[in-house]
């Protein structure tokens, strides 16, 4: 399609994981006061799966568990003027220790579900929280 002008966006690409554990997601604030699933960018040599897991280890000393993916969209981070295609999982957690804070956030917070809403945070992660609540308590459930 080189004569019709279209050009191709760019995206970076960041795997997100939602960990809930007693009943508490895990939660980090970045540099913008926002709150955030851990994750991070894809390297060329591993899966999304893999690049959760690794990112929530390097993010807060959690080992987990991927399970499925829950949502993906397109976030534009106005501060920086730059859009990301996010994709979220489902994930266990593999420890009962406390998750740790690392140099690449400003807070480490564990959150109930019906605290989610009145925070400072991507509507986007906002939807796969309660898509992983949901689909937790169903598993319960069965």
């Amino acid at each position: 399609m080189t004569g019709s002008g279209y050009v191709p966006q760019m995206y970076s690409v960041s795997v997100k994981g939602v960990v809930v554990r007693g009943g508490r997601v895990l939660l980090l604030k970045n540099e913008r006061q926002e709150w955030e699933l851990p994750g991070g960018r894809i390297e060329v040599d591993e899966s999304p799966e893999e690049c959760v897991a690794r990112e929530i280890a390097e993010e807060t000393r959690w080992l987990v568990s991927t399970g499925p993916i829950l949502d993906s969209w397109i976030y534009y981070i106005a501060p920086v003027e730059r859009h990301v295609f996010i994709v979220t999982y489902g994930c266990y957690p593999d420890t009962d220790a406390e998750p740790v804070l690392s140099h690449e956030h400003k807070e480490v917070g564990l959150f109930r579900e019906g605290e989610i809403a009145g925070l400072n945070m991507p509507d986007g992660y906002k939807r796969s929280i309660s898509a992983w609540f949901a689909q937790l308590s169903a598993a319960e459930g069965a």
